[in-house]
């Protein structure tokens, strides 16, 4: 794909899911490749995994809400391969599933903390980056849940449309810089947490599943494929897009 040899790329949640397939992808099409989670174990298996099969890739431990970690993330990707040209910032979290009056403000501020404040460093420092290599691409990660009520997920539902404001704010500042900024909003993707879920949850994954035009969940290298179109070069006029990647989920 057009424009992802040799660029450096960082990727957030690069451990597992969505994030995984994308390190994955990316690498296999030649990107420089900086991967980042919190879980150390997992991310420096994938790391060495790929670089034995000769892909560039490393892996540095993040926590996305504490701005030393993702100063130290952007550092190390820009140390390591001279500059930073795309990021997909994917790393996120849900809340624990209730209704919005019975949530307690420490639930709402720990999944703002991630998916909102992570987010918003994320850009920040990337955007830094971007300015000093001339031009870059982001995307993050949304949801369908930006779009539609999600049951009883509040706080998570409330940070993906925030996401999506940063990402529209983001691409109009930038734009005249050479950073193009838009998001993915993904619907049920069977990541190992949807997995636990369906193992848990037979009946109404089924029915979640249904629900789908395409009568399915994603799986997470199409997720990682969607992410990589909008780094590329390809969708050159395209940004401040939340661009569903739901199998028709929000059609209905």
């Amino acid at each position: 794909m057009a424009g992802m040899e040799g660029r450096s790329i960082i990727v957030t949640g690069g451990a597992s899911g969505i994030g995984e397939a994308a390190v994955r992808l990316f690498a296999g099409h030649g990107a420089l490749v900086t991967s980042a989670d919190l879980d150390a174990e997992r991310g420096e298996a994938l790391a060495a995994e790929l670089t034995a099969s000769g892909r560039k890739v490393q892996f540095i431990r993040t926590n996305i809400a504490q701005e030393s970690d993702v100063r130290a993330m952007v550092d190390r990707a820009e140390h390591a391969y001279g500059r930073l040209d795309g990021a997909f910032n994917n790393a996120g979290i849900a809340n624990a599933p209730g209704l919005l009056a019975d949530m307690a403000l420490e639930e709402m501020q720990r999944v703002f903390g991630v998916n909102l404040f992570g987010t918003f460093l994320c850009m920040k420092y990337e955007i830094q980056a971007m300015l000093r290599a001339g031009g870059g691409a982001i995307v993050n990660t949304s949801s369908v849940s930006a779009f539609i009520y999600d049951t009883q997920l509040a706080a998570y539902s409330a940070s993906k449309h925030a996401i999506t404001g940063l990402t529209r704010a983001a691409a109009a500042e930038y734009g005249q810089h050479g950073i193009r900024v838009n998001a993915i909003a993904p619907s049920a993707t069977r990541t190992p947490l949807y997995l636990d879920y369906v193992e848990a949850n037979p009946g109404y994954v089924a029915k979640l599943e249904a629900a789908h035009a395409l009568r399915r969940a994603c799986e997470p290298i199409e997720q990682a494929r969607a992410a990589m179109w909008l780094l590329s070069d390809d969708p050159s006029f395209v940004t401040g897009v939340v661009m569903p990647v739901d199998g028709g989920y929000t059609l209905y």
